[in-house]
């Protein structure tokens, strides 16, 4: 596998876990249009685009507004429920020697403040979420918009790590490296994703499996 230039990073899931707080975000939001409330677990195995791309399909002609009301939630209560996933501190200690990204499909605004609110904005020279570029995850416009931001190119030395299916699309489309970090169970598993043209050119299992790799490459 070829040494990176340069490191990207998906956000929830893959560096954070924040699905209790957009759970609780949602629910407040379905429970407004008299829909049945989802468990974090449903949040999980069902959300994976962004707002603009996933809420006209769940709530219709209102969608603005429902957008409008998670975003206004979440503001109000996504910092206390966020956490770092394990072994993460550790990995981006050993990614340090290169430069990194993050791009989301989470919201800009809401992105950054998690960013912030962790220490992390030194760690990163770029950090992308949903809205900043054209389109959002999987088009690879974000990709591209954050490698911008770097006075980067892509290439397979740019490597995109994240946890799902959109994840290695998106890093496919972009002409990177997709590193997949984890099993994408909630996507039905490596196999399932090789078979719908969306498997990764590495796949590590864990934090740690990853952090290692990053060490031998700065060892060399």
């Amino acid at each position: 596998m070829q040494r990176p230039q340069a490191i990207l990073w998906d956000w929830d899931n893959t560096l954070v876990d924040g699905w209790a707080g957009i759970t609780a975000a949602l629910n407040v939001v379905f429970a407004a249009h008299a829909m049945p409330a989802w468990t974090v677990a449903d949040a999980l195995a069902r959300v994976r685009g962004s707002l603009r791309d996933t809420f006209p399909g769940l709530f219709g002609e209102s969608w603005r507004e429902a957008v409008n009301l998670f975003r206004t939630t979440m503001a109000e209560r996504h910092l206390q429920y966020l956490r770092v996933m394990p072994g993460i501190g550790e990995l981006l200690q050993a990614a340090d020697a290169w430069p990194l990204a993050v791009v989301s499909n989470k919201d800009g605004p809401l992105l950054r403040r998690e960013v912030a609110h962790l220490g992390w904005n030194a760690a990163f020279r770029a950090v992308v979420g949903a809205g900043d570029a054209a389109a959002d995850k999987p088009d690879p416009a974000p990709i591209w918009y954050a490698l911008a931001e770097m006075g980067l190119q892509p290439g397979r030395n740019i490597w995109y790590v994240g946890d799902t299916a959109i994840d290695m699309r998106a890093a496919r489309a972009a002409g990177c490296t997709a590193v997949l970090l984890g099993d994408a169970a909630h996507d039905g598993g490596i196999a399932a994703l090789e078979e719908d043209g969306a498997g990764p050119h590495l796949h590590c299992s864990d934090a740690s499996s990853l952090t290692a790799r990053f060490r031998a490459f700065a060892a060399a």
